[in-house]
Order: structure tokens, then sequence, then C-alpha cells
């Protein structure tokens, strides 16, 4: 893996709107680097942009425009549009670049710039090192001018498209009728047309956070804050609960009592019926170094196996196109089926659990606790930014402790700890057979990254 990026993080770039990296004037200059760099021929090449409801995807969409434009590309416009349907779209159209305006299950006052190639999936390491590079040593020479310089409309359709799309994957023969779901939107990038899938599909469906207002993105709501939709489940007598995040490219679930199940029982559902069809490619899953060891355990009892990777939706992508597998994804609830999609798409991943629970004829309660949890414990620290992280991770108290840690639970467990690539955090993850222990061991950890860092 490439190091030394600067702007690009295991997401794309991402910070707080109107502060470096994430200003008018970065995303004008990462439009002209990217474009630069995706022009090639004497066709007119082209871009699609889609976005969250953010208020600042406002300004990020018309500075990128300017900059892809500048860089003698044509853009379309998408609006507010999940992750999955731009990538689907890049492809579809044959565009040369892809887009997204979010920060996904941030709040509303970060925001995000992802990009996909033309192939629908998201950068290398590499290319977005080659991005920065352009932007460090001038932009001057991109600039086009006469005919070249590129043209800019909305794509009015983008939205019917990927319902389409997405209704296609539903399996040919069932339906989701006598079903009742609550489908939580995040006040996000979904709220359209993830409803409007279900419905369509058959489903009864309750929604949540479909009223964006520009701030009010994930708050309260969506799969990173899903008591809300766990309470509507119940209240209405719903089968299921869907909460997807801000740009709708991961999901968490719950059942019919309103108890959530997160991205490592969606995989062992999916995977495991998979499997039993004989759909799984050679026989794996991928997944983070995050998921659960029980995740593992399950695949390795049924004849399957689990693949580890670092953590980020894109690194598991890379590992399922460079080994032919075809269903991955993340604890958090990035789910990617790569018979269907080239990057993690909540709204799709739901309607394979729903179809598990069509063929099953079970309530989600039976058909989704797939693996007993091995004690897991995650927690965050929280540092003013991202360099304050560094030093910390660097801090030579800090590297004696992980070592000591790792040797304690090698035996019995294991212990993940590093830095977000998306927030000035530092996650702290043991996991063990003893979950006193595995509590005990996270609490020390962290107390002691809080005493170096001064917190």
């Amino acid at each position: 893996m490439s190091t030394g990026r600067k702007l690009f993080g295991t997401d794309g770039v991402r910070g707080k709107a109107n502060v470096f990296p994430m200003t008018a004037e970065m995303a004008m200059k990462i439009g002209i680097s990217a474009g630069a760099q995706f022009t090639r021929g004497k066709y007119r090449h082209k871009v699609v942009i889609g976005k969250d409801t953010r208020i600042s995807g406002y300004m990020l969409e018309s500075a990128l425009v300017a900059g892809f434009t500048a860089a003698g590309m044509d853009v379309f416009l998408l609006g507010p549009t999940p992750t999955p349907a731009v990538a689907m779209l890049t492809q579809s159209m044959r565009a040369d670049l892809g887009v997204m305006i979010s920060a996904s299950h941030n709040p509303f006052y970060d925001n995000g710039i992802k990009i996909f190639g033309p192939d629908g999936r998201k950068l290398s390491d590499e290319q977005e090192l080659e991005i920065e590079k352009r932007i460090e040593e001038g932009l001057d020479a991109y600039y086009v001018t006469d005919e070249k310089v590129g043209r800019a409309k909305r794509l009015d359709d983008a939205l019917g498209r990927y319902t389409e799309f997405v209704k296609r994957t539903f399996p040919h023969g069932q339906t989701l009728e006598g079903l009742k779901v609550v489908v939580d939107c995040a006040n996000g990038a979904s709220y359209k047309v993830a409803p409007t899938v279900l419905s369509e599909l058959g489903a009864d469906v309750v929604t949540v956070g479909v009223e964006p207002n520009g701030v009010n993105i994930n708050r309260y709501c969506g799969a990173t804050d899903t008591e809300f939709m766990c309470q509507e489940v119940v209240k209405h007598c719903a089968d299921i609960g869907i909460a997807l995040d801000g740009d709708a490219d991961r999901l968490i679930i719950c059942d019919e009592k309103g108890n959530v199940v997160d991205g490592d029982q969606i995989l062992a559902l999916i995977g495991g019926s998979w499997h039993k069809e004989g759909k799984l490619s050679n026989g794996a899953v991928v997944a983070t170094i995050m998921s659960n060891l029980g995740l593992e355990k399950y695949l390795e009892s049924i004849g399957a196996k689990l693949i580890r990777t670092q953590v980020g939706d894109r690194y598991v992508v890379e590992k399922m196109t460079e080994c032919n597998y075809n269903v991955g994804g993340e604890q958090s609830g990035h789910v990617v089926l790569s018979d269907y999609a080239t990057t993690g798409d909540g709204l799709l991943s739901s309607l394979q659990v729903l179809s598990c629970m069509v063929s099953a004829q079970k309530p989600l309660s039976e058909v989704a606790h797939v693996f007993e949890p091995m004690p897991q414990v995650l927690k965050n620290v929280r540092f003013a930014d991202r360099a304050s992280a560094e030093v910390t991770m660097n801090d030579e108290v800090i590297i004696s402790a992980i070592k000591e840690t790792e040797e304690k639970l090698a035996k019995s467990g294991r212990l993940v700890i590093r830095k977000s690539g998306t927030e000035p955090v530092i996650r702290v993850m043991a996991e063990g057979e003893d979950a006193d222990m595995v509590d005990a061991t996270v609490n020390g950890l962290v107390d002691q990254i809080k005493k170096v860092a001064g917190l």
C-alpha cells in the first residue's frame, strides 16, 4: 500500500466543511487534477457527480463542477443520490469518473469527496497519490481553453435508473407482500429511493428519516443511531427495520423484537445462504480485521472461510476483485455483493436479507442470529486533530502497551488498535473468550492513550 497521502484517507477526502481540506478551493483543485488524470483520447470525457443532503453539498458541488469543466470534462449532476448509485451510473453511462459528495455517517458539518474510476470502483491508493502530487506541483498546465472547456447538465432520471437496477437484484418470483418494513433513511441520500424500491416490491413501508433539511442528516437516526428505528419496529409491529447511513452505502437492521443485527451477522446470513445455494464464489467471505471471531468460526463450521483485510470497504473490494470473491463487507454494515455492485450498497443488501426471510418463511429473529458473537469491546478516543492521534500512536509507551496486550491475548483472543482514516480518532478493539478480561483490556489501553495524550 502506498503511503504519504495528505488529503485522502480510507474513504476519500473528508473533514469539516469550509476547513482544510474540505474547502471549495480544494474541491476545485481535486476536480482539475482528477479530470486531468482521467482525460485520455480525443472524445468528450464525462464525470457524474452525486451528493447527499448536507447543506455544504451545494458549495462543494459547484466547486467540483468548476474544476472538472476547467479540465475539459463534461459533468452530469445527479442531485441527492446514494453512493452506490453513483458507482452504478459511472459504469452504465461509460463515464470516465464518478464523484460522491458525502461524509457518510458523519455529522452534517462534515463533508467528503469519494471518487470512482470508470469501472465503478473507488480509486487505489496510488491513483489518489497521483491526484495529490499533481495538486502540489501546480495545475496551470491542465486548464483547457476554447471548445475544450466542459459543459454541465442535470441528469433527471438518475434515481429512476437506480431504482430499476436495485429491484432487478431481488429474486424473480419473490415478493415482499405481507411484510411490514420500517426503513430509516438517515435524512440522507436515500430518502426518496429506498421507500420507493421497498414499496414497489410489495412491502408495507413505514418511513423514518425522510425529511432532510441540510443539517439533520444522521442526527438521531440512520445506521449509527438505531434506537428510534428499533422503537418504531416494535410500535408498528413490523417484521424488520432497515437503517441506512447518510450516503446509503451501508446498513444496520433490527428484527421484529427491536434487536439490532450488525454487519457481521448480515455477512453470515447472506454468505451462508449463498454457500448453501452454491453461489458463494471460491467458498469465502471477505471482511476486515474488525469483524468478530464468531463470524470466522461460523463460516468454518459450514465449510467456508473468512478472508480478512485492513479496515476500509475499498480494501475489501480490492481483495474480492483480486481473488474473485463475491461477498464481503464490514462489521459496521458495508456489504459488498460483487455479482451486482462494485461498492457497498445498503439498499441492495437489505433486499438480500429480505429474500432470506421470504425463503425461510420465518421471523427475522430466527433467521438473522446466525452465530454467537465472541465477547468484543470497541472504544474510541477522540482527538482535536489527526496529527495528535498520529503522535500518540507513535509514542513509545503506547507501542509498548500494545505489544504487551497482544502477547496477553495471543492464545484466547486478539487486539486491534488503529487510527481512523476518516476522523481524528484512535479505535481500540479487543475480543476473547473472557468478557471481563476483554473489557478490562480495552479500558486499560484507553486510559493509557488518554494519559499520554493529556486528554
